[in-house]
């Protein structure tokens, strides 16, 4: 078997120290895991990453829609 091979963002700087998100390929899907945690990993395909990533892009993953009844003072 094949060594997974974990790629972390340009973004996240040269620092070994920082914590991400790492990506890998795996056979036909996509591994995620943070690189504070790396005994815990997600496998999704590379469609729902898309989704996932244009989601964010949008700034449509900390929208919520609340009821009336559930807002409550203090």
């Amino acid at each position: 078997m094949a060594e997974t091979i974990w790629h972390k963002s340009s973004y996240s700087g040269a620092d070994d120290n920082q914590d991400c998100l790492e990506l890998a390929s795996v056979d036909a899907a996509i591994m995620m895991r943070e690189s504070d945690l790396p005994g815990i990993a997600l496998r999704t395909s590379t469609r729902a990453l898309r989704a996932l990533i244009a989601s964010a892009k949008a700034d449509g993953l900390d929208r919520r829609t609340h009821h009336p009844s559930e807002v409550r003072d203090g």
